[in-house]
């Protein structure tokens, strides 16, 4: 990896979740001194309130689940008990492992760390009011990882009792009877879905034609029909309207389709996404604002168009995921530092835990098609997996898109056991410019859930040996 080439700067790095903190620590590497700034908890909204702690409380739903499916393996277990605050405690001990860490990296790094809110206040002029009193910074560069925040929808206002955001969600005193979820969307999904494994009932309100809007419609047919099956009610074409407070309990109002319904529940959820945070953060003061959608326009550098101002993670713009935004981190720390580096991924993998399991890269059929190219798709179930078989997870499938001609992949989605992990492999390929034909000669180890990788590039081709493929199907 290249070394700086530039004489060391003083930097100032505006949040330190997954995005500043990965800048901060590259610029520490790469000799520039630095100070991170952070009105709340060193992590950000992922460590503390959001992927962590409710990947963590969506592992032991599934725990909890499973127990109640191994007799099929011969294995009784009796006597199973949630203990509500020992699994928020239990929780709470991982985050807290995760952001100490954060701190001793950061302390190991020498980065120095200011806790309060900053107000940029003029070029490389930073005003950040701690609980001590407000302290004036200045340095050369400034890095912009503010986050994001819960979006509000009207008449449903987080208030942390009757309506909750889902950073309330992953902390609950007790179980909700009844959860309605607004929003079914990843969050609102996962959430959901862990809250019926723990024991509430669960109903999602969605506004659009189905769950998880804009992801592979195959792969969320597998959700929706898994969610059936645990009992879930999912109410599609669905506008919340508003609610009243009787008692303990609440009236949700929604419209479906024009028509007026009424669900009556002890707790809402609402998870309709989330909008960049630059409140109160003095942009004006540069020169700079927000698009409508909130987000600041960067190059591929990840520069604002305010020389010495960068812009990484949920605020630079969309997919609003922890990994991309550290990915623009690593970016912006090496320009800054006099590196020849630029934002040029060619796609950011997304997962969703949801049960089964859900991942997507790349290019989805359709997207393909319109892009111009002709596409060939090949698909393997894990229900003809041996491994899915030995964990009782046969639901879904792998789903490799190529260009007919080129035999390229341009897409993989999936839908199952540990897709989570298994779509790095995909993002590699497509980064790679990987053909199926290569992914179809690797040798996979068996007996393992990649193998159904392997496969699914096999039978873009029509060669899938594990399942029957009619010569000259799609």
């Amino acid at each position: 990896m290249a070394q700086a080439t530039q004489s060391s700067q003083h930097v100032i790095v505006l949040g330190a979740g997954p995005a500043g903190y990965v800048c901060a620590i590259r610029l520490a590497q790469l000799g520039q001194k630095v100070t991170v700034v952070e009105k709340e908890f060193l992590g950000g909204t992922c460590l503390n309130v959001g992927c962590i702690p409710s990947k963590a409380l969506i592992a032991a739903g599934a725990f909890l689940d499973k127990v109640g499916h191994v007799s099929t393996m011969g294995i009784t277990v009796t006597g199973v008990k949630l203990e509500l605050e020992k699994l928020i405690a239990w929780k709470a001990g991982i985050v807290g492992k995760l952001t100490g860490g954060v701190g001793g990296l950061l302390k190991n790094h020498k980065v120095e760390v200011v806790m309060g809110t900053a107000t940029i206040t003029g070029k490389g002029k930073v005003r950040v009011a701690t609980k001590e009193g407000k302290r004036d910074l200045e340095a050369d560069s400034i890095v912009i990882a503010t986050g994001s925040v819960p979006l509000a929808i009207p008449g449903f206002d987080f208030d942390g009792n009757h309506v909750w955001s889902s950073t309330e969600a992953l902390a609950p005193k007790q179980l909700p009877k009844h959860l309605v979820v607004i929003g079914g969307g990843y969050i609102g999904l996962e959430l959901g879905i862990l809250y019926k494994k723990l024991g509430s009932k669960v109903t999602v309100v969605e506004a659009t034609d189905g769950a998880l809007p804009g992801q592979d419609k195959e792969c969320v047919a597998v959700i929706e029909r898994s969610m059936k099956k645990l009992g879930i009610e999912l109410i599609t074409k669905a506008f919340a309207k508003g609610y009243e407070v009787k008692g303990g309990e609440k009236r949700v109002r929604i419209e479906v389709e024009g028509k007026e319904r009424f669900l009556d529940c002890d707790q809402i959820l609402c998870t309709v996404g989330r909008k960049p945070y630059s409140a109160g953060l003095g942009l004006e003061n540069v020169g700079l604002a927000t698009t409508k959608q909130g987000f600041l326009e960067i190059d591929k550098k990840m520069r604002t168009k305010v020389a010495g101002i960068y812009a990484i993670g949920d605020i630079a713009g969309q997919p609003m995921l922890a990994h991309k935004g550290s990915k623009e981190g690593l970016v912006a720390a090496a320009v800054i530092a006099g590196q020849n580096e630029e934002y040029d991924s060619r796609c950011v993998p997304a997962v969703i835990f949801t049960a089964p399991e859900m991942a997507s890269v790349g290019l989805l059929e359709e997207q393909a098609a319109a892009a111009g190219h002709k596409v060939k798709v090949g698909k393997f179930p894990f229900a003809a997996s041996g491994r899915a078989m030995s964990l009782m997870e046969t639901e879904g499938f792998v789903k490799v898109v190529a260009d007919a001609e080129t035999d390229e992949v341009l897409g993989v989605h999936m839908v199952g056991p540990e897709v989570t992990e298994l779509v790095a492999e995909a993002a590699l390929a497509i980064e790679m410019h990987a053909t199926s034909e290569d992914l179809a000669r690797t040798i996979h180890a068996h007996p393992t859930l990649p193998e159904a990788m392997m496969e699914a590039a096999e039978a873009v081709h029509g060669m899938a040996v594990h399942i029957f493929q009619k010569p000259g199907a799609k």
